[in-house]
């Protein structure tokens, strides 16, 4: 088979890694990729949203598959586009459609679904620009901290979290009215606060049968001890210490079959990855949100834990067969530690020479911001490279990834040295 992977990210240079590994792939192109996918694939500059741009490469290459990494694509209908036209209809897509997208695309959306369907999540109401009085009677309803959420994309940054009832009315007033994430903050979910520890599960379904993936935790605040501005993910481990199988039984029948059961009901075409972020409260879990891809940096631990041939998996998903396949997965545990640039999540340079990949041998490197340039690899994003190892446990994994770190070098290199503390 011939196949396309959309994205740039260390989440897309771990799906090339573990594609390029299956002998049903005889070509594989990623658009518009990285230095890292340059190394094993072809990279094609490509913009994943340029749906006409990807059909004329589909075309060319007389490509079988494409796997769709990131969620803008998917929200603005890429399936629908393949599905739609004459020329790419036989071209299996891994991804929802764009009506299941919405899972993602509308905060408010997946409230609704989530309510309909019985599925564990907080209280919410939502609100736009014509309702921000009843926003701020809402919110003295309850009791601090305050979640403020952007209805729709806002690239992992629409989420407030909030101990002042004044400072909440204000960020709400900033976000409907001043228009704070632009678009995406024209509507405002208001929900209750949950406390407890955030994991996630990661489920493929074929929008029949699923099968449940390797949880993971994975750590979004800049700063050690969970503290500083959120990021797209400063690391991550799976399997989750604290998920017992009692617990994983709740989620897989609270939550997990609800879900696919509701994707159903409600004629939502559903073929790919169901990435649910759950907080454990008590002793139960509860939704915190969907989102319709794997996460980042999340899917540089589920893979490599992945023993199945990924390429076997999405062939079955793409021919709504996944219940005749057996997922096996690796006992040991992986942990990802990723770099970033200094300054990241606020602005930062480009352009830094990376060095001592070549010394690497006990952890993989996933680049993610990364580029080859005038024959070297040179940062190009915030997140730069995730450094995923394994290990018999979570702690000796992340030992070594922090030995194969401290080999490597761009100039104000920044990482978290806490990844795993609080489990």
């Amino acid at each position: 088979m011939t196949i396309l992977i959309l994205g740039s990210g260390g989440r897309e240079h771990t799906f090339a890694w573990k594609t390029v590994q299956s002998p049903l792939c005889d070509a594989l192109f990623v658009a518009p990729g990285n230095s890292g996918t340059a190394q094993i694939a072809t990279n094609v500059p490509i913009n994943v949203t340029d749906f006409n741009a990807i059909k004329t490469l589909v075309l060319e290459k007389n490509i079988d598959m494409v796997v769709v990494g990131p969620e803008d694509p998917l929200v603005q209908g890429i399936h629908d586009f393949f599905l739609n036209d004459e020329q790419l209809k036989h071209v299996a897509v891994i991804g929802p459609q764009k009506a299941a997208a919405e899972l993602e695309g509308s905060k408010e959306f997946a409230k609704e679904f989530l309510y309909r369907h019985q599925i564990p999540t907080a209280a919410y109401q939502s609100f736009d620009a014509n309702t921000v009085e009843e926003g701020y009677l809402f919110l003295e309803t309850l009791n601090p901290p305050y979640v403020l959420k952007a209805d729709g994309l806002a690239a992992g940054k629409g989420v407030l979290i909030l101990n002042d009832l004044a400072e909440a009315k204000t960020e709400l007033k900033n976000m409907l009215v001043d228009a704070k994430f632009g678009a995406a903050s024209s509507k405002v979910v208001i929900e209750e606060f949950l406390d407890g520890i955030e994991l996630s599960c990661f489920v493929i379904t074929d929008g029949k049968h699923y099968k449940i993936l390797p949880t993971a935790k994975d750590y979004k605040r800049i700063g050690e001890g969970n503290t500083g501005l959120n990021t797209g993910g400063m690391g991550a481990v799976s399997p989750v210490p604290f998920a017992t199988d009692d617990f994983l039984d709740k989620i897989e029948e609270r939550i997990v079959k609800p879900t696919i059961n509701g994707l159903q009901k409600d004629n939502l075409p559903y073929k790919g990855f169901v990435f649910i972020g759950l907080i454990k409260v008590g002793d139960e879990p509860k939704v915190i949100e969907y989102n319709v891809r794997m996460g980042d940096p999340e899917t540089e631990v589920v893979l490599p834990r992945l023993k199945t041939d990924l390429v076997t998996i999405f062939k079955a998903i793409s021919e709504e067969r996944l219940n005749e396949i057996a997922i096996e997965i690796d006992e040991r545990a992986a942990t990802t530690v990723m770099l970033v640039s200094g300054g990241y999540p606020e602005a930062y340079e480009k352009g830094k020479v990376i060095t001592g990949l070549e010394t690497i041998s006990d952890s993989i490197p996933f680049h993610a911001g990364a580029v080859v340039k005038d024959g070297q690899i040179v940062t190009s994003g915030g997140r730069v490279m995730a450094i995923t190892s394994y290990g018999n446990t979570y702690k000796e994994a992340i030992k070594k990834s922090y030995q194969t770190i401290d080999k490597l070098h761009f100039d104000k290199m920044n990482y978290r040295k806490d990844i795993g503390f609080d489990l």
